[in-house]
């Protein structure tokens, strides 16, 4: 096996594939700030949903998957250009702390603007950090140990969950909220919700760590392995979820018409990642990632600066995306001694959203304002590896 490596800094396709995620994902950020949707609801409900909306929530699943597993294989890149295991560990460990402290502190402002911090939100960021302490502890096994360790995960992550039911027990419950997603209330005034249990996210990122090893082959080894994993998880994804034996805790079943029907067979758990979920957004991710490797010109260009630096992105958009929510209701006639900070966003009670074309509008306007600011910052990251500061953001 070739390595292509040497003398390398990043594998492209990576970078696309990570980019474009991370694109999508201000979306479904953006319908949930500005759209005209109650705060709360649901919208792959298939009772209450339209398609255009359906398919808007539906298409960011990919989202949270493809960045966990990227995360996965760019560690053990990184492991395998530094070949300093000790180190690694180190920084894994102490990049995973990181990620929850901004998780709980940075990003949960960014999400609520609620300076009283009432209610943290434990979602994909503080996955990741368990993810990294977690796979710092186990550096020392075979990365295909680990991979095969995180198929285990993926594929009994729901039998497991289902052994521990809902208790008051506080022993039962915090062994619950390894796998199911739970709330606590801390004190009078304060909940933490966790939306992404850490074991299966974990065992999504150990499959990408294990993963990592086969970027290390020539591009069209890569290309036809990548194309390989895809029609076979994707297939796995149709039969397995056509016969409704095992896999999500909501069946698909016939709906009111042939194209809700399809949605049903489409809707899929994350809350926590099914397998089904699992198969199907893996799946494609594959197939995305196959693609970016013969992806070239200003299109790829202008996705790998987003790619670059998913964290940077990813903190700023939230802010952004309340500028815009702030903007708009200063523009309805809103005061900002009216604003409701905390599970509101900052709406005020009874405010009305924008429908799904203003949506889409804010959000190209986001992306595209944040371009110029994520390659400048991608640049001054490149052109200083001696700041080690820059490796954590």
């Amino acid at each position: 096996m070739k390595s292509n490596l040497s003398g390398l800094n990043r594998i492209p396709s990576l970078d696309i594939v990570r980019g474009l995620v991370m694109v999508v994902m201000a979306l479904d950020h953006t319908r949930d700030l500005i759209h005209n949707a109650s705060i709360g609801s649901d919208p792959t409900d298939l009772a209450t949903t339209t398609p255009a909306l359906f398919l808007t929530r539906w298409v960011t699943h990919l989202c949270a998957p493809t960045f966990v597993f990227l995360s996965g294989a760019s560690a053990f890149l990184s492991l395998y250009k530094k070949k300093d295991l000790p180190e690694a560990r180190k920084f894994l460990v102490t990049r995973g702390l990181w990620l929850i402290l901004l998780e709980v502190t940075v990003v949960n402002f960014g999400i609520w603007f609620d300076i009283h911090f009432e209610m943290l939100l434990l979602q994909v960021i503080a996955a990741i950090g368990i993810g990294f302490i977690a796979l710092g502890l186990v550096l020392r096994l075979n990365p295909a140990a680990v991979g095969i360790t995180g198929l285990v995960v993926i594929l009994f992550n729901q039998l497991a969950g289902g052994a521990f039911p809902e208790s008051p027990s506080t022993i039962q419950a915090l062994l619950r909220s390894l796998f199911q997603p739970g709330f606590f209330p801390v004190g009078e005034h304060r909940l933490i919700l966790l939306v992404y249990p850490p074991v299966p996210w974990i065992g999504i990122l150990f499959t990408g760590y294990g993963f990592g090893r086969n970027m290390l082959r020539d591009q069209k080894s890569r290309i036809r392995l990548c194309i390989t994993l895809s029609l076979a998880l994707l297939t796995g994804f149709v039969v397995l979820r056509f016969l409704n034996l095992y896999g999500d805790p909501n069946p698909w079943a016939p709906q009111k018409s042939d194209l809700f029907s399809v949605f049903s067979f489409m809707n899929v758990s994350k809350y926590p990642p099914s397998l089904m979920y699992a198969l199907l957004m893996l799946g494609i991710m594959f197939a995305l990632l196959a693609c970016a490797e013969k992806l070239r010109g200003r299109v790829a260009g202008i996705i790998q600066v987003y790619g670059k630096v998913p964290l940077f992105f990813y903190l700023v958009h939230w802010y952004l995306i309340h500028l815009v929510l702030f903007g708009l209701l200063f523009a309805q006639g809103y005061s900002f001694s009216e604003f409701e900070f905390g599970e509101n966003f900052g709406r005020p009670r009874g405010a009305g959203g924008y429908p799904l074309p203003v949506v889409y509008l804010v959000w190209v306007g986001v992306v595209v304002a944040l371009y110029p600011v994520c390659k400048r910052y991608g640049q001054y990251k490149a052109a200083h590896p001696e700041k080690v500061w820059l490796r954590y953001l």
